[in-house]
């Protein structure tokens, strides 16, 4: 299932002796992908917040939670931690493929070669979150959340660009938040109006 590398492990034990937290389990999670990856959810939990249906993963002093709806995602899979000059931090090294429905991959790879290479240079990002009966479900995230002009990005931008590509796809679905996002582009004056054009 998930193989728990010696420096991984020794860092989790000791965050945990650290914290006084012995006895408490890993839970791990697939949340989505972007950028070409899968993109995870780290986090201890108190065994009694242990699902029934998830896979348990004994690693050596403490145990791993792996959500059963994304364990098929992490099969073969490893966990480490990295100490860099500039940055340390856990990395799971994955071999599965993002995706296995052809269509699914067709549709990231538009994301990731012709999207998201121009939204980066405003400071957002597309994530696809999944595909179910020819609708793409994604995520808009950096800039994009939030933002003001999202949804005329969504629909004159991103479903235009992955409907021309893959005309499987009937429909593409914004699943953000929008409301956790900051407007980068208006900001509102201090009586709650937008500023005037100049």
């Amino acid at each position: 299932m998930l193989t728990v590398t010696d420096p991984a492990k020794k860092r989790i034990l000791g965050l945990l002796k650290a914290q006084g937290t012995q006895g408490m389990a890993l839970r791990v999670a697939i949340t989505g992908r972007a950028f070409g990856g899968f993109q995870y959810d780290l986090r201890m939990v108190d065994p009694t917040h242990r699902a029934a249906d998830d896979v348990v993963v004994d690693a050596g002093g403490f145990q791993l939670y792996v959500d059963a709806k994304t364990a098929s995602n992490l099969r073969g899979s490893t966990l480490d931690f990295v100490e860099g000059t500039h940055q340390s931090g856990f990395k799971i090294d994955n071999p599965n493929p993002l995706w296995t429905d052809p269509l699914a991959s067709t549709v990231q790879e538009v994301i990731d070669t012709k999207i998201n290479p121009s939204m980066r240079g405003h400071g957002g990002f597309v994530a696809l979150l999944d595909v179910k009966d020819d609708i793409a479900y994604v995520a808009l995230g950096g800039g994009c959340q939030g933002c003001g002009m999202a949804k005329v990005t969504l629909k004159q931008g991103v479903e235009t660009m992955i409907r021309q590509a893959v005309p499987h796809i009937r429909q593409v679905v914004d699943t953000t938040d929008h409301a956790g996002g900051t407007n980068p582009y208006y900001q509102p004056a201090n009586d709650g109006c937008c500023p005037p054009s100049a």
